[in-house]
């Protein structure tokens, strides 16, 4: 029988490189989560769905306490519970999220979190959970403050996967650092709010350069794919013939997305990933390819056309003639479009082209 024992798959066999952790104690985990973005709104709400029927209600809390409040009429009080404070989210939660925009909100997130444990010290483990996407320096130095405090415990854990992902809970998550944390970690997020984890090992540098390069190769073929649509529409062969093509013989899921995006000229940067969010990581990758003397002229395109798309956007905004207040990533096609003589934001409008049999 013991044999037969050792040889049955653990749950989640192929998804998550750790055993399970320690069985739980009399107390179940308070978990927190801040940051409830395009991205981490359905994370918390996956993660308060997985517990509400055995744990206390998820701790959260948003700059916009709107957002804090429209999960909390969602899921309800048995599921959510939301936090006036930063400071009541880093001492009273055993586990604490934060998925944020950029380096700077996340700088000042985390002196709010020290600021709160100088005034209570942690007389038990307490883990914060970055699933932001920085720059890997950023990383260690949250690092260092917070191991400054008794029994903190810090990882990194970006995510890749756009929202609709988040939504299923199908997010791939990379993690590094503290090896007991992250196996904690894991096992509340996997299956509840993505299917695999990628373990990075000890420093907690490398899940954010991995975060980086995936961001990289992504900002670099949606150039490409851009680019491509562009000339299947100046051509007069038509961009959806295009895009169909690229479906049939290339169908990686990111592709399909923003590609339909592209063709339907679904730009609304409040659903999806908004440009200011792919400039800036864009920006985090040269930055490290240019330390690292490692070029990557394609990501260099991306950054390109992102900055130009952003600044016919702003005209517009200026004009009052602007379709959406915030642009979607995939609206860097508008470089390309305007390139080619074509209307940026409206593929229907002003090609010019002539398509004959």
């Amino acid at each position: 029988m013991a044999s037969n024992l050792l040889q049955t798959p653990a749950p989640h066999a192929g998804t998550i490189p750790f055993s399970r952790p320690p069985t739980p104690g009399l107390q179940p985990l308070q978990i927190g989560f801040c940051g409830l973005g395009a991205m981490g709104y359905f994370m918390a709400r996956n993660l308060a769905n997985s517990r509400k029927s055995q744990s206390p209600p998820l701790i959260v809390y948003n700059r916009t306490v709107a957002k804090s409040q429209k999960l909390l009429a969602e899921l309800g009080a048995s599921a959510v519970k939301v936090a006036d404070t930063l400071g009541q989210l880093a001492t009273e939660c055993d586990v604490i999220f934060t998925c944020l925009v950029n380096d700077e909100v996340v700088t000042s997130v985390y002196n709010e979190f020290a600021k709160a444990l100088v005034q209570s010290p942690p007389t038990k483990v307490k883990i914060f959970v970055e699933m932001s996407t920085n720059y890997p320096a950023l990383t260690g130095d949250l690092d260092r403050l917070l191991s400054s405090f008794p029994h903190t415990r810090f990882i990194t854990s970006p995510i890749f996967g756009p929202p609709p992902a988040a939504d299923k809970a199908t997010l791939v998550i990379a993690m590094s650092g503290d090896y007991r944390s992250k196996k904690e970690v894991a096992f509340l997020l996997v299956p509840a709010v993505g299917r695999k984890v990628i373990d990075l090992g000890e420093n907690v540098e490398k899940a954010s350069t991995l975060k980086l390069i995936g961001n990289g190769n992504l900002a670099a073929a949606l150039e490409l794919l851009a680019e491509t649509l562009t000339l299947g529409e100046k051509s007069g062969i038509g961009q959806q013939i295009v895009y169909d093509l690229i479906t049939d013989i290339m169908p990686a899921p990111g592709l399909v997305a923003y590609g339909n995006k592209m063709i339907n000229d679904s730009f609304d940067g409040s659903v999806g990933f908004a440009m200011d969010g792919g400039i800036k990581d864009s920006s985090h990758v040269l930055r490290l390819s240019a330390e690292l003397n490692c070029p990557m002229p394609a990501v260099s395109n991306a950054h390109r056309s992102m900055i130009t798309t952003r600044a016919i956007h702003q005209a517009q905004v200026v004009a009052g003639t602007q379709q959406w207040d915030i642009i979607d990533e995939s609206a860097l096609i508008a470089s390309s479009r305007v390139a080619a003589g074509l209307n940026p934001f409206d593929s229907k409008k002003g090609t010019g082209v002539v398509r004959e049999d």
